[in-house]
């Protein structure tokens, strides 16, 4: 069974129909059993990342998700789940993240491109091995909506994209299976299914 993990910043039905849709078990739950007993988490998002680390905070999910994660258990963050897997944000001030991932969360510097970013881009593919790129191609579209972007070395990429510079798309923690995607591969249609389907098999 597969955790969606609802901290209430987050559009959690369209990633529980993705994941139902591919015939896996979900549940989308804020209760630290339910965390406890599901095989893998997914941690979505959608907001500003110091609101999203308040709200794990106060409702004592942070820790249960970090014990979980470093006891073995995969993880999948989602967007803003996906930048909450780093070191930090700097996005309105300061903020310290789940620190699975070294690295920080950044303006995107788009120079004359509108932000946030919206909309579908290719992808360039860093590690065609990893677990989540089986039968995704160089190329391959997905969608994107965000204005911030990860800053981190390119062995913690597996795959990135342009968007007046280079973002990663898809991450993965060193010795963990624990993966963030910036894109939203619940709405990038087959690639992203494809892309939660690999996830679902781990």
């Amino acid at each position: 069974m597969i955790c969606v993990i609802d901290y209430k910043m987050g559009n959690l039905h369209s990633v529980e129909n993705a994941i139902r849709k591919l015939g896996t078990d979900c549940v989308v739950s804020s209760s630290p059993d339910d965390i406890r007993r599901a095989d893998k988490l997914i941690l979505p998002g959608v907001g500003a990342f110091p609101d999203a680390i308040k709200a794990l905070n106060e409702s004592g999910l942070f820790d249960v998700i970090i014990d979980e994660c470093n006891n073995g258990k995969p993880l999948l963050g989602i967007c803003l789940g996906m930048q909450l897997l780093f070191q930090k944000s700097y996005e309105f001030g300061e903020s310290e993240g789940l620190g699975f991932i070294e690295g920080n969360v950044i303006p995107i510097n788009a120079q004359e491109l509108k932000i946030p970013h919206i909309g579908w881009n290719s992808i360039s593919l860093l590690a065609p091995n990893d677990k989540l790129m089986c039968g995704i191609n160089e190329g391959d579209y997905v969608y994107f909506v965000h204005s911030f972007r990860a800053d981190t070395s390119d062995e913690n990429i597996v795959c990135n994209t342009q968007y007046g510079e280079k973002i990663p798309a898809l991450v993965k923690a060193k010795d963990k299976n624990i993966w963030g995607a910036q894109f939203h591969p619940e709405k990038s249609h087959d690639v992203g299914l494809k892309i939660l389907e690999n996830y679902c098999k781990i």
